[in-house]
């Protein structure tokens, strides 16, 4: 387990993000860094490592490998951590910040299978084991658990592999709200709408993909309603908002006293809060009327 960076010593508070290999977790944790926190910042791969330790930030301990798909990794995670807060005299971890998951475009008669089990593993799964295993350093430190997902309790059409993990990771941090209202561990979620990230300004060349290799009699079902919902995504994409702004609101929500449990991100994250205060029969009416 790696975690060579030595974060600068009398640091009062220390948080751990997954995900940060690029995109929104890279740039939040990048953000932290510079801004009074030691970040303990998860990457699958040694190659990430070795890219966030190369920028020379000296809170940003990269922590690597940790692939949330796959159970067995999270102990050595633990233990890593747990020594490194230690070793620098920081008191408990003040936040676990999940940020880790992904997906793609797809009906769901089409998903694959394979890939949506992994997301479920990681953005679910995954998630609660890493909860688990830190929730003693939480408590130590009176810390917090963020959450950064889409709104997810919208069934958006044709990602919905992404959507149902979120739609499960809303349902556990609400959960967990109410479980640990007792150690007033608050759990935060960041609701993002568009961020522009590498994935996110791809949407038509998905659907072509899709087209080309799902099998042919049921993706010829789709075609016409796929590609019309693309062409609608280009000027989606065009608007997507830079991934900064959802590092500003993980900093607010870590520095205010008392944080809201909600945060809306990004192109359209407003109007899905709205639409999320609906009925859920005239959101779904909604919806249907636009596909």
């Amino acid at each position: 387990m790696d975690a060579d960076a030595t974060p600068a010593p009398g640091r009062a508070k220390a948080v751990l993000i997954t995900g940060c290999s690029s995109g929104i977790g890279r740039v939040t944790a990048l953000h932290l860094a510079r801004s009074g926190f030691v970040v303990f910042a998860t990457v699958r791969r040694e190659a990430h490592a070795e890219e966030l330790r190369q920028l020379r930030e000296p809170d940003l301990v990269p922590v690597c490998p940790l692939d949330l798909s796959r159970l067995d990794a999270i102990p050595a995670v633990e233990e890593t951590v747990t020594a490194e807060i230690a070793r620098h005299g920081i008191e408990g971890l003040f936040a676990l910040i999940h940020n880790a998951g992904g997906g793609g475009v797809a009906p769901v008669e089409l998903l694959d299978l394979e890939a949506f089990r992994t997301q479920l593993e990681t953005r679910v799964l995954g998630a609660v084991a890493l909860a688990q295993a830190f929730l003693p350093l939480l408590r130590q430190a009176g810390g917090r658990i963020v959450w950064i997902m889409t709104p997810a309790t919208i069934p958006t059409p044709y990602v919905a592999g992404i959507h149902a993990c979120d739609f499960a990771a809303n349902c556990v941090a609400r959960t967990l709200e109410i479980e640990l209202k007792r150690w007033k561990i608050p759990n935060i979620m960041i609701r993002c709408g568009g961020i522009r990230t590498e994935r996110g300004l791809h949407t038509t060349v998905e659907v072509e993909e899709g087209l080309r290799t799902w099998r042919h009699d049921r993706a010829a079902l789709y075609d016409e309603a796929l590609r019309r919902w693309g062409r609608s995504m280009e000027a989606f994409d065009a608007k997507r908002t830079h991934p900064a702004e959802v590092a500003r609101a993980v900093a607010r929500a870590l520095l205010a006293p008392r944080p809201r449990r909600r945060y809306a991100v990004g192109h359209m994250a407003a109007t899905a809060a709205v639409l999320e205060l609906l009925p859920q029969r005239w959101v779904d009416a909604i919806l249907k009327s636009r596909f």
